[in-house]
């Protein structure tokens, strides 16, 4: 029995041992190579915490900083990557930003942002604030119960939803298995049998995962449904403008797979009185997608393409606003 005892405590020794040896090892290669996975294990132990909310889920730490994808992402004492606002309005008008990982600029500088770049081209015309709420990991739902219990009391003037092809996931349950996210190594070695998996096996890969999201008795699809009904009617309750802009998925732009997904999202904003762009046709046909990608193993857009969603979303959020003045106008000459 003894025997038996000792050859067990041996091999569980042995198998913590080399656990410990390959968590040091991958602690050791990360410090000098940037992986996408772990990065974003990273930001989910440093930047968030958990939400009472269930259809919020989580939120940015007031005041978290941390480095990221090889960029500074510092977020203000109210949970937004931006810089503090007050909450009483000046004389700008102001804009609220709602969307995901790609509105929080994941992988990007600040300054490189499309978000900084819109205050910047906007405020030419006339001072402008723009409130980033972008949160990674976001959902749709996600987006809008955040922006109703946080951000409605900063009044804005207007909104716009950057909406990206996985925003109709459902809500995710806080996991009792989050712990092991503070492991590289466990995170590292299960993203390559995630990737396997993905890539070996019929209808497991990253596009049937999307395209399957938008079945009509799917529940996130539902629950984005609702999310923006709810949002439109309290905008327009409010006179407050809002705006959908569809932003591409950036790994196929020449057969791009996710064409009928977008017509089903613009088709129910449609329905509900909401404008919509969508810029996949401004991305349509570049044959070295790998150009616009934070890096190699990470689809997210770079400043490159930052610059190209500013770009193409300029005018129509600018001429949401020039709409919007002159129905004021005429309402004062009344």
């Amino acid at each position: 029995m003894n025997d038996i005892v000792k050859s067990i405590l041996a091999a569980v020794l042995s198998m913590l041992f080399f656990l410990g040896l390959t968590e040091v090892a991958v602690r050791l290669w990360t410090g000098f190579n940037t992986f996408y996975d772990i990065e974003m294990s990273r930001y989910a132990n440093e930047l968030k915490l958990p939400d009472d909310d269930p259809k919020i889920g989580h939120v940015h730490r007031p005041g978290g900083r941390a480095h990221l994808m090889d960029v500074d992402v510092e977020i203000n004492s109210v949970g937004l990557r931006d810089r503090e606002y007050p909450v009483e309005r000046g004389a700008a008008r102001r804009i609220a930003f709602l969307g995901d990982s790609l509105t929080l600029a994941w992988g990007v500088s600040k300054d490189e942002a499309f978000e900084t770049r819109l205050e910047a081209a906007l405020s030419t015309e006339r001072p402008t604030e723009v409130l980033n709420f972008g949160t990674g990991n976001y959902n749709t739902e996600q987006q809008v119960h955040h922006f109703l219990e946080r951000g409605i009391r900063y009044e804005p003037d207007h909104v716009v939803v950057f909406y990206f092809i996985n925003d109709a996931e459902p809500t995710p349950v806080q996991s009792r298995w989050g712990f092991l996210g503070h492991s590289r190594a466990i995170t590292f070695f299960w993203s390559r049998i995630h990737a396997t998996i993905g890539n070996t096996i019929e209808g497991q890969s990253f596009q049937d995962f999307y395209a399957g999201l938008y079945d009509d008795d799917r529940a996130g699809w539902r629950a984005t449904r609702d999310a923006f009904a709810e949002l439109a009617r309290v905008c327009r309750e409010r006179g407050i403008g809002l705006q959908v802009v569809l932003l591409p998925e950036l790994h196929d732009l020449v057969d791009y797979p996710f064409l009928d997904e977008h017509a089903k999202v613009r088709g129910h904003l449609e329905g509900l009185g909401v404008e919509s762009l969508d810029l996949f046709p401004f991305f349509e046909g570049e044959s070295d997608p790998h150009r616009l990608w934070v890096s190699l193993d990470d689809a997210h857009p770079n400043s490159t393409a930052h610059a190209m969603i500013a770009e193409y979303s300029l005018d129509f959020i600018a001429q949401a606003f020039e709409r919007q003045a002159a129905a004021i106008e005429r309402e004062g000459m009344q």
